[in-house]
């Protein structure tokens, strides 16, 4: 049930997927598994939006370089507080409605079930791709959605998948080069990418609009292309 405050505070997009929807959103719990580049834009729409629960996942401590793109992290957190408290302590600021948690630490095949249990869906906003394909199998083994993002320079690609339905990640991408080095990249990129994902969660949890279901979205900013590659 929406309180009155809720109702105010979500009037706009309650006026899309209605009362019903905004409390599918509300009950849902969403983890953030990277909480740099992507995971800020990423937490804040989806902390913004009313989702009921936000888990935020991460290893790391911010860094100077880091905050070109990563605004959920500011100078006064640089080299002290870990990513997931840093990003915790503002959004709990910011919505005092919801509830966000934090991890820190690396996800792994012996400690994922225990984090992500009554996780309803993960958004993938990391950097490298042996992760990803452990939440690959995971999503599939609990058969809940994965929102994959990814970003280098001016571009960026999203696909959602779901078991049963799409193709998984690991089929997508079958071979991938890790980078090891740094990758160039601007902020406005990761925000319009993680926007993006933020908004495949809203689709999948409200039933509202298309998900990129079997469907790739290429986006290069310094052309303004946008492409959508079938997967099927």
């Amino acid at each position: 049930m929406l309180t009155e405050r809720e109702l105010e505070r979500y009037d706009r997009q309650i006026m899309i997927f209605g009362k019903e929807g905004q409390e599918k959103l509300k009950g849902a719990k969403v983890a953030v598994v990277g909480v740099g580049g992507l995971g800020s834009p990423v937490a804040y729409y989806l902390a913004a939006a009313g989702i009921g629960t936000v888990l935020l996942i991460d290893e790391q401590t911010p860094e100077l370089s880091n905050l070109n793109r990563q605004i959920l992290h500011w100078e006064e957190d640089v080299g002290k507080r870990p990513k997931p408290e840093s990003a915790k302590w503002k959004l709990e600021r910011f919505n005092s409605d919801i509830k966000i948690e934090a991890y820190t630490g690396r996800l792994t095949a012996e400690n994922i079930n225990e984090v992500l249990k009554d996780v309803d869906i993960v958004v993938d906003c990391l950097d490298n791709f042996q992760t990803r394909y452990l939440l690959d199998e995971y999503i599939h083994r609990k058969r809940i959605p994965l929102v994959h993002g990814a970003v280098e320079g001016m571009h960026g690609q999203v696909t959602t998948i779901v078991p049963g339905i799409t193709k998984s990640l690991r089929e997508i991408f079958p071979k991938v080069n890790e980078k090891e080095e740094k990758f160039p990249i601007i902020g406005a990129t990761a925000g319009v990418v993680g926007s993006i994902q933020a908004m495949e969660v809203i689709k999948l949890l409200t039933g509202i609009g298309e998900p990129l279901l079997n469907k790739l979205l290429l986006i290069d900013l310094a052309l303004n292309l946008f492409e959508i590659v079938e997967l099927k």
